[in-house]
């Protein structure tokens, strides 16, 4: 019989060797659970640096990222995108009391959208280049329908000025309206019985000349209807050109010299006569009439022969061969009360008539008075006229 020990009797040695295998597939497992946890872990971590794992929808796929809110276009910027012209210019406008909207022009090609602000107790005195030339009210700087328009990165801001109404009425303008005719080459003038229309062509240089190099400023029609009103404010260094007839020396003669000089014209064109387009940038082409530079039954222009509707019907021909309408000029000087209702109907606001004078706040817009240029007036005659 074997002896009594105090201990527990030892394992066998095929006992000692089971423990073993256990214990070392317990630890594989314990380490491969730590292993596990670690790479799902380092999975989530790349996840979210690969920007992917994050909020799932219903079918696993990951959520569409949120659109960004685009930034609104500036009025500016509307206006150039709803345009295919390569020259457009967006116009803003500012200063005080200024809200009006920025307009499209295109340059190379004169204003034509400018726009005249009303304010209470104050006269508009125009748009210019910058802040300073706004405030010194500095012709040279204001900016009208008779120049071209200019833009950086299809771009211009116009600053505008004003001035009480009693600064307008002491700068008491009278704005001359110059007439023109034909033209000769001929110093001696011309021998036909028409000799006074006759200006000398060098005299013509010599005229616009003055007016290009001493800073007159060139009122657009529509701003001299807002002058007539009181609504804006000329100076009295200002200057309208004009030619009567478009006749064929005006055309071949004239419009080189005014083109050299940039100087901003109208031509009173008879469009039975005449229906071509305007030679030039800087020449308006408005209504001499259509049909009405002829005599009536009374040896009187047909201007006041015929009845309101008449002379309406020619000069809406005549508008729409021109393309435009705001001003004419009175055939041979002729009118009365019935060719002004005639205008009023065709929707004609301004006329010039053949009467000397100057235009001033106030005056008939449909009985304009002229600074007729005669044959022989030199430079000296229209510095006595204009300054």
């Amino acid at each position: 019989m074997a002896g009594l020990g105090t201990g527990r009797a030892r394992p066998s040695a095929r006992v000692l060797r089971r423990r073993r295998l256990f214990a070392g597939i317990a630890g594989a497992v314990v380490l491969l659970a730590v292993a596990g946890g670690t790479v799902a872990a380092i999975g989530l971590a790349r996840a979210g640096a690969d920007g992917e794992g994050g909020p799932q929808t219903d079918g696993g796929a990951p959520a569409p990222a949120a659109t960004p809110t685009p930034t609104p276009l500036t009025a500016e910027e509307e206006l150039l995108a709803a345009t295919t012209d390569p020259a457009a210019c967006a116009v803003s406008f500012t200063g005080e009391g200024i809200s009006d909207a920025p307009v499209l022009e295109s340059q190379g090609t004169l204003y034509t959208n400018l726009p005249i602000p009303t304010r209470e107790d104050e006269v508009f005195a125009g748009w210019y280049a910058t802040p300073e030339d706004a405030a010194a009210l500095a012709i040279p700087g204001r900016i009208n329908g008779s120049e071209p328009v200019a833009c950086t990165d299809r771009r211009v801001t116009l600053h505008g000025a004003w001035v009480s109404a009693e600064r307008n009425a002491t700068e008491d303008a009278r704005i001359p309206i110059l007439m023109y005719h034909q033209f000769t080459t001929d110093p001696q003038g011309d021998n036909g019985p028409l000799r006074g229309n006759y200006a000398y062509i060098g005299d013509f240089d010599a005229h616009l000349n003055h007016i290009a190099s001493t800073g007159f400023y060139l009122p657009t029609w529509d701003e001299l209807s807002a002058f007539i009103d009181g609504r804006l404010f000329l100076p009295n260094h200002s200057v309208i050109v004009t030619d009567d007839d478009a006749d064929h020396t005006w055309l071949e003669l004239a419009v080189p010299v005014v083109d050299r000089y940039r100087v901003l014209t109208t031509s009173f064109v008879i469009t039975k006569w005449r229906q071509e387009q305007t030679p030039s940038t800087f020449v308006l082409q408005r209504s001499h009439t259509h049909d009405m530079h002829e005599a009536g039954a009374n040896g009187q222009g047909r201007m006041v022969n015929w009845s309101a509707a008449e002379i309406a019907a020619d000069m809406e021909t005549s508008a729409q061969i021109l393309g435009a309408k705001e001003v004419m000029a009175y055939p041979f000087g002729h009118y009365n009360d019935t060719a002004k209702e005639g205008l009023r109907q065709a929707g004609f606001e301004m006329a010039r008539t053949v009467e000397p004078g100057y235009v001033t706040i106030g005056a008939d817009k449909l009985a304009l008075p002229t600074i007729r240029i005669n044959y022989g007036m030199g430079l000296d005659d229209l510095i006595s006229l204009i300054g």
